[in-house]
């Protein structure tokens, strides 16, 4: 009887690790999630795997579920983890940086008119000039400076061809904080700026209207480069509209304006591709071990 009863126990184990074991494996094999349409349905990405429009019928990405990536390999003395996952990961890092490099339009960083001299620090980019005894500091950084693109759902159920379907260009918008101070004044009126995504472009025809917007507007401690929060600030949101446009006007008047904020994107925009070939430069060589 005891023998029995263990023996009923085992086989009521080994079916629910056959079910466990069925559950865990049926969303790989679920159409939605393996379809090569779901490419076209993901937020845009920049990435040379969904460029080349392999979706996931390519070739590629089911490398990355197989057993083999569990096998390390023993051909490098460095002492680190290589798998063939490593190997395919390298090899796709060196397609993309082949391609980036492609589109990358200069070499050189776009220069600001207006006499705007810059200073890089990695991600972090700094403009100024001074102005009839004022400095004026505009800081911005590159990192989640480019606003997520979701494509357009088809209207009444059209599909685009693929000769209609174009991929966007990718723009950096980044937040910037403009420093405005006067000779012998201990405080600086800052800005905190950015660009509404609905105000970056206007069509032809259209009134020409600001493409930047002011957030917030502070008095700070000069030359301190940490937002003080118990000094006050101004918000916009619920602000005087004669107000908001002396502030603009004053903005204006010391060079930061349409032309400005147009040349700042294009200048981010350089900036921020420049990092992100050195980013995939350096994951390729963190992966391949070099």
């Amino acid at each position: 009887m005891l023998k029995s009863v263990v023996r009923a126990v085992g086989a009521a184990v080994r079916l629910s690790s056959v079910a466990t074991s069925t559950a865990r494996t049926l969303p790989l094999s679920c159409p939605t999630l393996c379809s090569p349409s779901l490419a076209t349905t993901r937020p845009f990405t920049r990435s040379l795997w969904m460029l080349n429009n392999n979706g996931a019928s390519s070739g590629y990405r089911p490398k990355l579920f197989s057993s083999k990536a569990l096998n390390p390999s023993i051909s490098c003395g460095c002492g680190s983890l290589h798998t063939e996952g490593d190997k395919a990961f390298g090899a796709f890092l060196s397609d993309e940086i082949k391609e980036e490099l492609k589109i990358q339009k200069n070499n050189n960083l776009p220069k600001m008119s207006g006499g705007w001299e810059l200073a890089l620090n990695g991600t972090e980019a700094k403009l100024s000039r001074n102005v009839a005894g004022e400095k004026i500091t505009v800081t911005f950084n590159v990192n989640n400076s480019i606003p997520p693109n979701f494509e357009e759902e088809a209207e009444q159920g059209q599909q685009k061809s693929e000769e209609e379907e174009v991929q966007p260009e990718i723009v950096s918008s980044p937040n910037f904080v403009v420093d405005v101070t006067k000779q012998g004044a201990k405080h600086s009126l800052v800005f905190d700026c950015h660009f509404p995504e609905d105000e970056v472009s206007h069509g032809e025809g259209e009134e020409e209207s600001d493409i930047f917007a002011i957030r917030e507007v502070s008095f700070q401690p000069e030359g301190d480069t940490d937002w003080k929060e118990n000094s006050y600030t101004l918000n916009t949101d619920a602000l005087d509209w004669a107000l908001y446009d002396h502030l603009m006007d004053f903005l204006a008047d010391r060079g930061v304006d349409n032309t400005f904020a147009d040349e700042l994107m294009a200048l981010s925009t350089a900036v921020e591709h420049k990092e992100y070939i050195k980013f995939l430069e350096n994951l390729h060589g963190f992966v391949k071990c070099n």
